[in-house]
């Protein structure tokens, strides 16, 4: 019997090549994608992206899509609360487990496991402890096409913002820049790649600088 799963689905690169670990798997069955949004600015949190493309995400990879949505500015604890919730309507769906993208914060994943407890719902970390420069190599040579929507300009040049997440992206990075931007150096938009049934489509638009960040938006 297939464990019947949702994939926490930040609509980044590491989201999508979770999605095709789990659908290489024979024990669990993929059954839905869970989302944050700022119901204030209707985008996925930190990735600012669009719930319009988050929608054709969902579609393309033929997913039901779950959302959470989150005030702004949202305190811990309503964040927890509201991820309970769905927590809850997850079990009551017949969920058995929750998978993340996550790679190698540990303090992510002490966090994620205790918000699982008691829940009768398994945490699952597909990619953990995968060397991220390798894995990088992976799903760019794997077919995954992504694009950098959010940088940290403490971190990496401003100008990487809007670039597409390949070989040049990866050769431009600076020295102590994880590769999968696991530290929070950059986030993307996943568009295309072997988790997809076809291309999201979508446009570039302005660049900004909003709370210290370099946002890309796409429309």
């Amino acid at each position: 019997m297939r464990k019947r799963v949702l994939l926490s689905w930040s609509s980044g690169k590491d989201s999508a090549w979770t999605l095709r670990e789990l659908r290489q798997r024979s024990d669990v069955e993929v059954a839905g994608l869970l989302t944050s949004i700022n119901e204030q600015f209707d985008r996925v949190a930190m990735h600012a992206v669009r719930t319009d493309l988050l929608r054709r995400q969902a579609d393309s990879v033929g997913l039901p899509l779950r959302l959470v949505s989150l005030p702004f500015p949202c305190g811990n604890d309503v964040y927890e609360e509201r991820l309970r919730g769905a927590i809850g309507a997850a079990q009551a769906d017949g969920i058995e487990g929750i998978a993340f993208g996550d790679l190698f914060l540990t303090d992510v994943r002490q966090y994620r496991e205790r918000m699982m407890e008691g829940t009768g719902i398994a945490p699952l970390f597909p990619l953990w402890g995968r060397p991220t420069a390798e894995l990088a190599r992976e799903m760019t040579g794997g077919g995954l096409r992504a694009r950098i929507t959010c940088v940290d300009p403490r971190r990496l040049p401003a100008s990487l913002a809007g670039k597409e997440y390949n070989g040049d992206f990866l050769g431009a990075l600076p020295d102590g820049v994880d590769p999968c931007g696991e530290n929070g150096e950059f986030h993307s938009f996943a568009f295309d790649g072997p988790m997809f049934n076809r291309p999201v489509e979508f446009a570039i638009g302005e660049t900004v600088e909003r709370d210290g960040f370099i946002f890309t938006d796409l429309l």
